[in-house]
């Protein structure tokens, strides 16, 4: 069963733009934190960003001025705003929800979605 459900990814030229949203797939109780992690061919996956339920942010070095997380709490979505884009940030992006608890649960867990390509072009 599909727990978070992202959408945005696709193909983009060097300096342009794009944005990636991801939703849980069923009622939530409470989520810690919300991020978005990418796996380029042949690398492991990595952290670019990530926030809290209280809207603490991190980003990877190479992400920052560019990239920006965000975060409905009443919706439970999260989204990355990625500007300035470069070849480098092709890969799969995704969604990871910390922390989770849904409210048919009794329990909290991490989840992933199922990635979404990110192709940048120079």
């Amino acid at each position: 069963q599909v727990q978070l459900v992202e959408s945005g990814g696709g193909l983009v030229q060097a300096g342009g733009s794009l944005r990636l949203s991801c939703a849980t797939s069923r009622r939530v109780f409470s989520i810690n934190a919300m991020g978005w992690y990418r796996q380029a061919p042949g690398k492991q996956r990595e952290l670019v960003a990530v926030i809290t339920s209280g809207g603490s942010t991190n980003y990877a070095d190479s992400v920052k001025g560019r990239f920006t997380i965000s975060r409905d709490n009443a919706r439970n979505t999260v989204s990355l705003q990625m500007n300035s884009l470069k070849s480098e940030d092709t890969g799969v992006y995704y969604c990871k929800a910390e922390g989770l608890t849904y409210l048919s649960d009794s329990y909290a867990s991490d989840y992933w979605g199922q990635g979404t390509q990110v192709t940048v072009s120079s």
